[in-house]
């Protein structure tokens, strides 16, 4: 009987895999590093094969160790970052580098040499924009095209396919040249409530008017927890499953994470009206605001909203943070008194913060005051160029004055997610629940500030790997072993642990909000001075 799942999710360091059983419990999970090239500043590149082979070790590691039989499982999920991957007429890897390196052929989603190009297209003002916030961001797929078909007319030339990152996983394992309406929708400004769904005016402002030939794009997108078909007889035995396996649509990882995590609050009249209070946060390297709703509700600098990037009849809205988790690890390392930014060095840092934070009565470092936007400013600014400030250093280099920094950086990045919700509820969104996912669930200190400063109640999932979890959830649909979405979003979540937020906290947290505002402000006014 095919009753169990397994689901495999691409991030920016590595390829992990889980498997399920139908009620969404993770019975085992392996994970595999992946490479990545810094040919040059705001330059990052993946090697397609290598994320391929990270995914079969992975998915092999995880089925041994629960040791089901392949003919147990119904159906695999992939989700992936928003890379671009390359690929000449022959489906064989093309560089996008410019070393010239065949196999470095994938440009990373965080890969940021296309500003001038998103740049270019957001100035349009073409309406497609409507549905990406206004403007467009150098980590989507349109400018990342752009500079390729600029500067490596070589590359341009031989290409035969273009993916994005989970499209091209579902590829490697189905053969199938069909794309997801997730990652399309999401990531390539296809516009999946119109028909057609590309614009051609827009590929034209682009300079882009050959992309659906270069790059053997379809004219229509498969929805989410459908089947693109069973696993190909190579693919199988590579995975070391067999070829009775369905392949459910690829997603985006923020997405998976918000449906794993939202999944159960998604369907029936009640849930309904949850889904449309709740908000999911998947916090990692970058952080992920990410919302569902029945009604389109555009907005400046929000990607989005996307027609049914994963639930039918649905709209998805996405805001986030560029870096979070990131930003932690860089002040871990460029502090004096930091080093390699290991789980064991956070959590000395961690643990030496609620020390000092009982020790002393009030905020532990209250001169300290910082703006979090070290790699731009995602949402609600929409602005690559931001950057970052610290206000209030001194010449304190002992590791006590990094805890205090660390602290006021998390306490930043919690101000940043509440200055993106402001900013959702000026466009009409309404949200009284925030569902807490991702490698942030592990660090209490921002579990604790994002319920105390955005002031919501915080839930984190019982199970902790909601990108999995949601990528498993798609799966079962297309494996028949739920009718939709819905009905596996229910079915398969486990519930979760309340954090309600400390009212005695709001006063100072609101103080440390009107500083955050004036130092954007402050910010803007410097780089305006001639």
């Amino acid at each position: 009987m095919r009753d169990h799942l397994v689901a495999v999710d691409i991030g920016t360091g590595s390829a992990r895999a889980g498997v399920f059983d139908r009620g969404g419990r993770l019975l085992a999970k392996a994970k595999h590093p992946i490479a990545m090239f810094r040919p040059k500043q705001n330059h990052a590149e993946h090697d397609s094969e290598d994320i391929w082979a990270a995914t079969c070790r992975a998915v092999r590691e995880a089925m041994a160790e629960t040791g089901i039989a392949a003919d147990r499982i119904a159906a695999i999920g992939f989700d992936a970052t928003c890379s671009l991957v390359a690929r000449d007429r022959e489906g064989r890897p093309l560089t996008v580098s410019t070393t010239g390196k065949v196999n470095q052929d994938t440009i990373v989603w965080l890969d940021h040499r296309a500003i001038k190009q998103a740049e270019q297209l957001s100035a349009t003002g073409h309406k497609v924009l409507e549905f990406s916030g206004g403007s467009l961001s150098p980590e989507m797929e349109m400018p990342k095209l752009m500079w390729l078909k600029q500067h490596l007319p070589e590359s341009w030339a031989k290409a035969g396919y273009f993916f994005d990152l989970a499209d091209f996983l579902t590829w490697k394992a189905t053969g199938s040249l069909a794309r997801s309406r997730c990652t399309l929708t999401a990531k390539w400004n296809y516009l999946a409530h119109e028909n057609p769904g590309w614009s051609a005016d827009y590929l034209a402002l682009a300079g882009l008017e050959d992309l659906l030939e270069k790059g053997g794009l379809p004219d229509e997108t498969i929805g989410v927890g459908t089947s693109l078909g069973s696993l190909s007889r190579r693919a199988a035995e590579e995975l070391c499953l067999d070829s009775q396996v369905q392949v459910a649509p690829g997603m985006i990882d923020a997405y998976a994470g918000a449906f794993g995590v939202l999944g159960g609050v998604s369907g029936g009249v009640s849930e309904g009206s949850k889904l449309e209070t709740s908000v999911a946060l998947i916090g990692g390297t970058s952080s992920c605001i990410v919302a569902f709703t029945r009604d389109s509700k555009p907005g400046r600098s929000l990607w989005g909203p996307y027609y049914e990037a994963i639930l039918p009849g649905h709209w998805l809205v996405e805001g986030g943070q560029s870096a979070a988790g990131a930003l932690l690890d860089h002040i871990v390392l460029m502090h004096a008194a930091g080093g390699e930014p290991t789980a064991e060095l956070h959590g000395r840092i961690i643990a030496r913060v609620g020390e000092l934070r009982t020790e002393t009565e009030g905020d532990i470092a209250p001169n300290l005051h910082v703006l979090p936007d070290f790699h731009g400013n995602r949402s609600p600014l929409a602005d690559p160029h931001a950057t970052g400030v610290i206000s209030g250093l001194t010449l304190d280099t002992s590791f006590d004055g990094l805890c205090r920094l660390y602290w006021r950086t998390c306490v930043s990045i919690a101000l940043g997610i509440r200055h993106i919700l402001d900013a959702l509820s000026g466009y009409g969104y309404r949200f009284e629940t925030l569902h807490v996912t991702g490698g942030h669930v592990n660090n209490p200190l921002l579990v604790e500030l994002y319920a105390d400063v955005t002031g919501r109640k915080v839930v984190i999932p019982e199970n902790r790997d909601a990108v999995l979890l949601g990528t498993a959830m798609a799966a079962a649909v297309a494996g028949g072993m739920f009718g939709s979405l819905f009905e596996a979003g229910q079915a398969m979540d486990a519930g979760g642990t309340e954090w309600l937020p400390d009212p005695t906290r709001a006063e100072q947290y609101g103080l440390d909000y009107r500083r955050f505002l004036a130092m954007v402000r402050h910010r803007d006014e410097l780089r305006g001075m001639a």
